[in-house]
């Protein structure tokens, strides 16, 4: 049977650095917010989905998180799941909600995140990462990637004598690729950034909240070429939460049915064998085109997105398989205004992961909050004018030339 699906409620803590708190104190917070938006009790909650992608390797909680953490606040006596799907594991949970409520296992769920990422030992934190691929074959992954880069003169001065994850190289090959293949600049790479903190400034949950011109983006502190630390998300704590329900859960909530916001499709897909150039079969694309066909909608439609930038090179690769803009071309569009507010599709008006931050359970759920996607009062300078759909998207791990695993949503009034 074919349900129809809505947003009820969502919550959000703060993205940032978190010391004094608990993983369960964040996931609280956002549930918390998410029922008082829904007008929802504990008690009327009947499924739980939780996303955590680092609680085992940075805080030994390696079997059972969600039900701990809900245990710590009386959400108990329920079926709960526990998701991970590395930068995808938010998504996915809210996906699995909606799956159950199309399914009719329920009415009313609700889709958690929460990640502690800050801890003292910043190198483990960064190694932990390296669990984003088959471990056994870390070298040879690596070197394929990095690959992707070759025959980019790389300039002085642009390698930071600062640890960073390998998989920053990895983005940064990524980039080089799309400069060799596309033609594509560091300053139109840059000119994502400076859209995304440009945005930040007016969201109060953000972790960076400094505006930045693209020069500013170009002469910050580098990681690896054409990377600087602006174009790049930070290790974040944070929670985010999501209730869902069919039709018959709206009508028990003492939320206002207008504010809902209607899952029109998901999708996900994960990764498959193709060459570097096959950009047809890339996963992104292959998910994208499932969610546009369900939903009945094509991206023309989308009136604003937000997307997995991890770098800011993340959102030119996800606007461009998704559609929004022809291959090559998101980074001219940003260049000119196309994907800021205001423009022709706005794309991450929350800042985007550089700049809103990224705890990777909580990623995916922060970009379903009703403020980003949709226009209402309570956007502010965010606000997207006309917008009556919205999409969604997030990539993790790796495998072959592409994400493990992309998911996407697509939203409408």
């Amino acid at each position: 049977m074919d349900r129809e699906i809505y947003i009820a409620g969502v919550g959000m803590t703060p993205f940032g650095r978190h010391l004094d708190k608990a993983v369960w104190q964040l996931a609280s917070d956002a549930v918390r917010l998410a029922l008082a938006d829904a007008g929802a009790e504990m008690s009327q909650i009947e499924q739980a989905y939780y996303g955590t992608g680092t609680q085992a390797a940075l805080q030994g909680q390696f079997a059972v998180p969600g039900q701990v953490a809900f245990a710590r606040f009386g959400l108990s006596g329920i079926p709960v799941y526990n998701v991970e799907n590395a930068c995808a594991t938010g998504t996915s949970a809210f996906q699995m909600a909606v799956q159950a409520l199309r399914a009719g296992a329920c009415d009313i769920a609700i889709a958690v995140g929460a990640e502690k990422m800050n801890i003292e030992d910043r190198a483990r934190a960064l190694a932990m990462f390296e669990g984003g691929w088959d471990v056994s074959l870390s070298e040879e992954n690596a070197a394929r990637l990095l690959a992707l880069g070759e025959g980019v003169t790389v300039p002085d001065g642009t390698e930071s004598d600062r640890p960073y994850s390998r998989f920053m190289a990895i983005y940064a090959a990524t980039c080089r690729f799309w400069m060799k293949t596309f033609g594509t600049t560091q300053r139109q790479i840059a000119a994502i950034a400076a859209k995304n903190h440009m945005h930040s400034v007016h969201n109060p949950l953000a972790q960076y909240r400094k505006p930045y011109t693209i020069d500013e983006v170009l002469t910050s502190a580098p990681i690896t070429y054409p990377l600087t630390i602006a174009m790049c998300g930070p290790l974040t704590d944070g929670g985010a939460a999501v209730i869902v329900c069919t039709a018959k859960g709206l009508a028990e909530l003492a939320g206002s049915r207008d504010r809902a916001i209607k899952v029109a499709a998901t999708a996900i897909a994960t990764a498959s064998p193709r060459d570097a150039t096959q950009f047809e079969q890339a996963v992104c694309r292959r998910a994208a085109d499932i969610a546009y066909e369900r939903a009945g909608l094509g991206p023309e439609s989308v009136s604003v997105a937000e997307v997995h930038d991890a770098t800011a090179m993340g959102e030119i690769v996800a606007a461009e398989y998704l559609r929004l803009t022809p291959m090559g071309e998101a980074g001219p569009a940003a260049e000119c205004g196309e994907l800021s507010i205001g423009g022709r599709i706005p794309i991450n008006p929350s800042g985007g992961l550089e700049c809103k931050g990224h705890p990777i359970g909580a990623t995916g759920l922060a970009a379903q909050l009703r403020h980003e996607l949709m226009e209402l009062t309570e956007a502010g300078a965010r606000q997207v004018s006309g917008a009556k759909v919205a999409l969604q998207e997030n990539g993790g791990g790796s495998i072959g030339y592409e994400e493990a695993v992309v998911t996407v949503n697509i939203l409408t009034r």
